[in-house]
This record gives structure tokens, sequence and C-alpha cells, in this order.
């Protein structure tokens, strides 16, 4: 495995997630934990934040689905909201003049930058996990004869 760790060539290293991702069998050692001699932790909430940022941002996508629905959610609820001030300007005429067509239309663009930026964002993460070079998929054993295994096949 830990060949296996030192072939990928990331330089921002999740390893918690790396660990995982690597699919090798794991075990638990349970161990008490001894009280501290001195000091106290150095990790925070806003440290903790950024760790839990880290490992999602380097293993997922979903953030970016996520914004992709939100933005059709705002774009749904802008052409629902249109249809409302449509009809009632027809039925009860006009209270405040311009009013529901630009309520309307930054609420229908607001959902369109969203769609936008999360199209954007899906094509860099694709980049992205491109540029990691991660290998498909990691050889654990070899059992066809007793040769070395070739060269081009360590990764």
């Amino acid at each position: 495995m830990v060949a296996a760790i030192n072939s990928l060539p990331e330089r921002t290293r999740f390893m918690k997630g790396i660990f995982a991702w690597m699919g090798y069998d794991s075990t638990v050692v349970e161990y008490t934990c001894q009280k501290r001699a001195e000091g106290g932790t150095k990790w925070n909430y806003w440290k903790l934040w950024n760790f839990a940022l880290e490992g999602i941002t380097s293993f997922s996508t979903v953030p970016l689905r996520v914004w992709t629905y939100i933005g059709l959610l705002v774009s749904l609820i802008s052409f629902v909201s249109m249809a409302y001030y449509v009809i009632r300007t027809l039925f009860w005429g006009i209270d405040v003049p311009g009013y529901a067509s630009l309520f309307s239309i930054i609420l229908f663009f607001g959902g369109i930058q969203l769609i936008s930026l999360d199209v954007i964002g899906e094509y860099l993460s694709r980049v992205f996990i491109e540029a990691k070079q991660r290998p498909i998929y990691i050889v654990r054993d070899y059992y066809a004869s007793d040769e070395d295994p070739p060269e081009s096949e360590e990764r």
C-alpha cells in the first residue's frame, strides 16, 4: 500500500481519503487514549471545518451537483412567481409598477447563473481529476507465474 501511495503523482494529498480510496483491507486497532502530558490540541473548529472541506472537495463533485439543483430550483421558483404576478396583474391590477417583472427577472437570471457556474465547475472538476493522474486501478497481487511483474504495470 505504501508503494501504491508513493506512486500517486498528487501534490496535495488528503491522506484519510487516499487510504480509503486505495481499497486495501483494513483492520481496527483498539487502544486507550492517554491524557496529554502537557498542552492542548491545536485543532480548533475552523481547522476542522477546513479539513472537512478538503476531504469533500478532494474526492467528490457532489457540491457542484447540489448547486445545479439549487439553480434549477431558483429558476423554477422564478417561473412560478412570474406566472403568479402576471395572473395577479391581469385580474387585480398593478400594486407597484415594475416590481413583479424586476423581481422575477432577477430570480430567473440568478438561477441561470448558478446553472452556468455549475457547468463550468463540472468541466473544471473533470480537468482536476485528470490532472491528478490517479491510476484507474491498483494491482494488489500477481498470481500468474514466478516472473517479476512487468515494469509498466507497477502502478
